[in-house]
Order: structure tokens, then C-alpha cells, then sequence
């Protein structure tokens, strides 16, 4: 999957012949055979479908059998997930995301509705805004505004700093909410 979306898809062909090369550096520091290696079509591998360069920066052995895998074995995957996470400055004491209901739509709102991942609005800018967020949280916490569509009509969320690194994982909001 790798050496044909390196080679034959030119929008991303400098990314995934960049990951190819991580695939054989991999194989090469763990003394594993590459045509043994099975990933997704995408080229993401194991239970935690890491691409090759974020095995090797962040898969540990979290069972202490001094073998990183996480084809087989849950524990060492879900232990480099966690090392994903905690590279990432997760935090964990914090709320993740929280659901906010909007005064108004207003243009300015608008403009800045899924417009990133990143926290960059403090809570007391979202509530000058007309956001209305709990009354526990810091205003001076980050957090990106997120519109949700539903049957049933549109959710509002913010997003903090834990929901950003979960996008880092894969960027996407839709996954990190699955993820929440």
C-alpha cells in the first residue's frame, strides 16, 4: 500500500514514500520481514493502525517481553496509544469536549465553526460570542468551536486541549469524537 500510494499517487507521494521508508528502517531495527507486515490500505498497521513513522517514534513494549508489537499483542498496543497520547501533552484531569448551545449564529461565530482543531479562543471569548459554556470552566482555558450535524439538527461542541490531541492521532474531528 505504501510503495503504491508513494508511487502512484502524487498529491501525498512525498508523505508515503517518506512513511515506505520508515516501513524498511522499521523492519530493519526490529528484525522483522516486510512482506510479513500486514497494514491497511493506507498503510497504518496493528490494533492501533500506526503509519511506520509513529511506530517507530512512539510503540513501546508495555508488557516488558522486550518486543514492541502491536500486530498481537493488545498490551503493547494499547501501551503505545497511551505513549501517543502522553508524547502529545495529553492531560487527562480535564474535560475532553463539551457540548455548548449557541445564542445566536452570527457571522463571526460562523467563521470560526470548524474552521481548526487547535484550541486557539479562550472560554471567555467563546461566552462573549454568545457560546454558552458551563459555568465551571476557566475562562481562560483554549478551546476550538465544533458544529456537529445530527438528524435531529446541529450539535455545538468545544474542543480542548485532550480533544486536539486526540486529533493528532488522526485528523479528524469525527474520529476523535468517536474516540471520545
Amino acid at each position: 500500500a505504501l510503495a503504491t500510494l508513494g508511487l502512484d499517487y502524487p498529491k501525498r507521494a512525498k508523505f508515503f514514500l517518506g512513511e515506505l521508508e520508515s516501513l524498511f528502517l522499521l523492519a530493519k531495527e526490529e528484525n522483522l520481514s516486510v512482506p510479513d507486515l500486514k497494514g491497511s490500505y493506507a498503510g497504518a498497521m496493528g490494533f492501533g493502525q500506526f503509519i511506520p513513522s509513529s511506530y517507530r517514534a512512539y510503540a513501546v513494549d508495555f508488557d516488558g517481553d522486550g518486543v514492541r508489537d502491536i500486530w498481537a499483542n493488545k498490551t503493547d498496543a494499547i501501551g503505545s496509544v497511551a505513549n501517543y497520547f502522553a508524547e502529545h501533552d495529553w492531560r487527562g484531569t480535564e474535560g475532553v469536549v463539551e457540548r455548548v448551545t449557541l445564542g445566536d449564529e452570527t457571522s463571526e461565530l460562523r467563521a470560526l465553526i470548524n474552521s481548526g482543531l487547535k484550541p486557539t479562543v479562550t472560554v471567555a471569548e467563546w461566552r462573549n460570542m454568545g457560546v454558552q459554556v458551563g459555568p465551571e470552566q476557566d475562562d481562560s482555558r483554549l478551546a476550538t468551536l465544533m458544529r456537529m450535524e445530527q438528524k435531529s439538527g446541529n450539535e455545538y461542541w468545544l474542543g480542548y486541549d485532550d480533544f486536539y490531541v486526540i486529533t493528532r492521532y488522526n485528523h479528524s474531528r469525527l474520529y476523535a469524537m468517536a474516540v471520545y
